[in-house]
C-alpha cells in the first residue's frame, strides 16, 4: 500500500505541485491530470504537512483584533494589517507569562508557527511568544479622538448629571433583538415591576449605527421618554463596538439633559461613550440594577447589615473569649466597643437612608393627592352655587338652560340655588 504525499516542483517561472506516492523503493510521481482521488482527510492531512513542513517558525507584526481569553485559559484572536487577516491561538501556559495586557487595537510583533487544524480546515497562528510593538491604526485614532474631546471638556466630571434615585421611567437605546434588550428587560421586570420602560431601537454595528444612536438620543430629549436613558450593546471587538466611538454620538451623550448611563459590552470593554456618559455601567444587565434601585433595596440592605452584625459581633465575642480570656472585663469592654462600632455606623447609615427614601415617596404622594384635592374641590357644582350662581331647568326637565333662546314666555322653569330651589314663570324672553 502506498502512502501520499505532495511535492511542490518548479519549471520555469512557476510552481507545480504534485501528488506522489512513497513506497519502500522511493516514490513515484503522478501528473496532476492524473491525480488519484482523495478523501477530505486525506486532503486535509497533506495540506497540513506541506504548511507545517514548510513554515516551522514565523514571525508577524500586525494589529490585534477580538481578542477572546476562554475559560480553559487559551486566548484566541485576530492579526491583520489593510489586506489580509489571519486567525491566532495562544495557549494558556504562553498566556499566563504575557508581560504585558494585550487590547484590541494595539499593534504587535507574534512569533510562532502555522498549524492547519484538520477538522475545520482552517490554517492559524500558534503564538509561543507576544511582544507589543506600538498602538493600531484604529486604536490611535481613537487616541487621538479621545484627547481631542476631552480637551474641550466633554469628560469632566463637573459636567455629569446625579441619577435619579427612585426613576420610575427609563429609556433604553439599544438593538430592539440583541442579548443586551434581554437582559435589561429581565432584570428591571425582577426588580421593579413598575418601572415604565420606553425601547428605542437603534442599529449598534455598522456605518449607519451611528446616526440611527444620535436620532434616538434625540427624541428620548425631545419627548422627555425618561428620567434615565441606558444606552449601549453587548460585548464585540473593538471595531464592533465602533459606533459607541463616533464623535458624533460621543457629543449627544455629553449634550443629554436626561441622565445616560453607558452600558456597552463586558466590563473590559471601554469606548469613548464611556467617557461622556453620566456613568459607566460594566454591562447592560449592571446597568438595569443601578436604575432600578428602590426603598425596598435599601430595606433588605439594612436587615442584611442587621443580620450580618449580629453574626459578627456573635463570632467576635466567641473569638475574643478564647483568645482574651484573661484580660479584664473594662479591657474586653473597650475591644467589643470598637469591634461593633463600624457595624452600629453602617445600620444607621442605612436606616437613615430608608427614611429618607421612604419620607420623599409620602412627600410625592401627599402633593399628588393635595392637587387632585384642590381640581376635584373646583369642579363640585356645589362650590359653584356657593359662589352665588345658579341652575336654571323647564319644569319636569333635567337638561339645564344655556341660553334664553333656549326658553319661551309662559314656560314655567325650576331654579336650583347653593340652598334649595324656586319656580318661575317666563313672562318675557331677550337675546
Amino acid at each position: 500500500m502506498h502512502r501520499l504525499i505532495l511535492v511542490i516542483t518548479y519549471r520555469g517561472d512557476f510552481i507545480q505541485p504534485i501528488i506522489a506516492k512513497a513506497g519502500p523503493a522511493g516514490y513515484g510521481i503522478y501528473p496532476m491530470h492524473e491525480i488519484p482521488l482523495l478523501q477530505v482527510s486525506e486532503l486535509t492531512g497533506l495540506i497540513k504537512n506541506l504548511l507545517e513542513g514548510s513554515l516551522p517558525a514565523v514571525r508577524v507584526e500586525g494589529e490585534l483584533s477580538n481578542w477572546r481569553p476562554a475559560p480553559s485559559g487559551h486566548v484566541y484572536c485576530t492579526l491583520k494589517d489593510r489586506d489580509a487577516t489571519i486567525q491566532a491561538v495562544m495557549f494558556k501556559g504562553k498566556a499566563l507569562r504575557l508581560a504585558f495586557r494585550p487590547r484590541d487595537g494595539m499593534r504587535v510583533r507574534a512569533s510562532g508557527a502555522i498549524t492547519v487544524y484538520a477538522a475545520r480546515g482552517q490554517y492559524q497562528l500558534v503564538i509561543e511568544s507576544l511582544e507589543a510593538a506600538g498602538e493600531g491604526d484604529l486604536q490611535a485614532l481613537l487616541d487621538q479622538r479621545k484627547q481631542r474631546l476631552a480637551a474641550e471638556g466633554l469628560f469632566d466630571l463637573d459636567r455629569k448629571q446625579p441619577l435619579p434615585e427612585l426613576p420610575e421611567r427609563v429609556a433604553v437605546i439599544t438593538s430592539p433583538t440583541g442579548a443586551a434588550i434581554r437582559d435589561i428587560l429581565n432584570v428591571l421586570r425582577r426588580r421593579n415591576a413598575g418601572i415604565r420602560i420606553t425601547i428605542l431601537p437603534a442599529v449598534v454595528q455598522g456605518d449607519e449605527a451611528p446616526a440611527a444612536l444620535v436620532r434616538q438620543l434625540a427624541t428620548a430629549n425631545r419627548y422627555r421618554l425618561g428620567e434615565v436613558i441606558i444606552i449601549g450593546r453587548g460585548g464585540g471587538s473593538l471595531e464592533d463596538l465602533l459606533a459607541f466611538s463616533d464623535e458624533a454620538v460621543v457629543r449627544a451623550v455629553a449634550a443629554s439633559a436626561i441622565p445616560i448611563i453607558s452600558a456597552v459590552g463586558h466590563e473590559t470593554d471601554w469606548c469613548l461613550v464611556d467617557y461622556a456618559a453620566d456613568l459607566r455601567a460594566p454591562t447592560p444587565s449592571a446597568a438595569a440594577e443601578l436604575v432600578s434601585a428602590s426603598s425596598g433595596d435599601i430595606r433588605q440592605r439594612t436587615a442584611t447589615a442587621r443580620r450580618n452584625l449580629e453574626h459578627g459581633v456573635s463570632a467576635r465575642l466567641s473569638r475574643a473569649k478564647y483568645l482574651l480570656g484573661s484580660f479584664s472585663s473594662q479591657s474586653l469592654a473597650l475591644q467589643f466597643e470598637r469591634l461593633v462600632q463600624p457595624f452600629r455606623q453602617r445600620v444607621d447609615y442605612s436606616r437613615e437612608a430608608l427614611e429618607y427614601g421612604i419620607r420623599a415617596r409620602a412627600l410625592v404622594d401627599r402633593n399628588r393627592l393635595a392637587r387632585a384635592d384642590v381640581l376635584l374641590r373646583a369642579a363640585d357644582p356645589q362650590a359653584i352655587l356657593a359662589r352665588g350662581f345658579a341652575v336654571i331647568r323647564k319644569q319636569g326637565s333635567r337638561q339645564a338652560i344655556r341660553a334664553s333662546g333656549e326658553l319661551r314666555a309662559d314656560d314655567t322653569i325650576q331654579i336650583t340655588l347653593a340652598t334649595g330651589s324656586a319656580g318661575a314663570i317666563i313672562t318675557e324672553t331677550r337675546a
